[in-house]
């Protein structure tokens, strides 16, 4: 059975893994400078936002994929390439992606028959759209298992969903935004009151970064800390005690909202990745996603794994 994995744009994933393994892009629009772009993470339009700062921009936004550009994607190609297809897509709880995947899903089963008997493929198609319960790095965890497991021959997709089910409710993703300010402001807009205009003057006067966490659909912050690079060495201080606990999976990522070298000059990284490699940890680097650049704006850091439930100790 050919089984292929497809995320949506949002997810941070690095470009070579995504090339090397054919993991298909879900795209999302971006409303940019009063045009609507396409985000199918192509690393240099990536880089060339941030670069640009384009996401500062009054009007920058985003939208899902409709149902029918959904069912388009999966009916050009994706219907034909594969048997099984994984659709992992961002929290349900922070976009209507998963939704609008699941009602495409139907309607790509109801259509798929003319156009794999037209290219001469035998035998039928299915997919399972996989809430990952989380955002950005956090979305690439289930993703790269499931990569894992294809690679090593596990041929079960419902062996395969169990396991991505499992990953992805026990998945934690943490995030430090640079910029409290256009966070808030950037939340207003989509109407999440979960950062206040007091809590973001505050935060800015004093240099407060919120740290915001992704777990089983419920995003919010967990912990406030003092000037964005003392946040950052905290977070990977303790992403590393977690890796040396011991993870569910050996696999951690880490994304940017901007140059992969300045993340690379974070306190605290240098050691974060000696502690994975002595552990067969691998650790998945990549630039941060149009969208989530849009979302929590430049130079956010996130970090993602996968463990046991247990309380946050910084």
């Amino acid at each position: 059975m050919r089984i292929g994995i497809v995320v949506d744009s949002g997810c941070d994933l690095p470009p070579e893994f995504i090339e090397q393994n054919n993991i298909g892009i879900l795209p999302i629009t971006i409303h940019l400078d009063g045009q609507d772009l396409v985000d199918v993470r192509d690393p240099a339009v990536t880089l060339d936002f941030y670069r640009q700062r384009q996401g500062a921009k009054g009007d920058a936004g985003t939208s899902p994929f409709s149902i029918e550009q959904i069912k388009q994607v999966f009916l050009e190609r994706l219907v034909i390439d594969y048997d099984f297809v994984f659709c992992l897509t961002i929290a349900s709880s922070r976009s209507p992606i998963h939704e609008n995947a699941v009602k495409a899903s139907f309607a790509i089963l109801s259509d798929y028959k003319p156009i794999r008997t037209a290219a001469g493929v035998p035998g039928p198609f299915s997919l399972r759209v996989i809430d990952t319960q989380n955002l950005f790095a956090g979305q690439a965890i289930p993703a790269v298992e499931a990569v894992r497991m294809i690679s090593e021959g596990v041929a079960n997709p419902n062996k395969i969903r169990e396991r991505l089910e499992f990953i992805a409710h026990n998945t934690y993703g943490y995030l430090i935004p640079r910029d409290l300010q256009y966070l808030r402001l950037r939340a207003k807009k989509k109407g999440d009151r979960s950062v206040g205009l007091f809590g973001a003057m505050l935060g800015t006067a004093l240099d407060i970064k919120p740290l915001i966490r992704g777990y089983r659909n419920e995003t919010g912050p967990v912990a406030k800390l003092r000037h964005f690079d003392d946040a950052a060495e905290k977070l990977l201080t303790y992403a590393a005690a977690r890796v040396e606990k011991g993870l569910l999976t050996p696999t951690l990522c880490l994304s940017y909202g901007g140059e992969l070298d300045d993340m690379r000059r974070l306190p605290g990284y240098a050691t974060l990745i000696k502690v994975c490699h002595d552990h067969g940890v691998e650790v998945f680097e990549s630039i941060m996603s149009v969208t989530g650049g849009i979302n929590v704006g430049d130079g956010a850091f996130a970090v993602a794994f996968a463990a046991e439930e247990h309380e946050l100790d910084l």
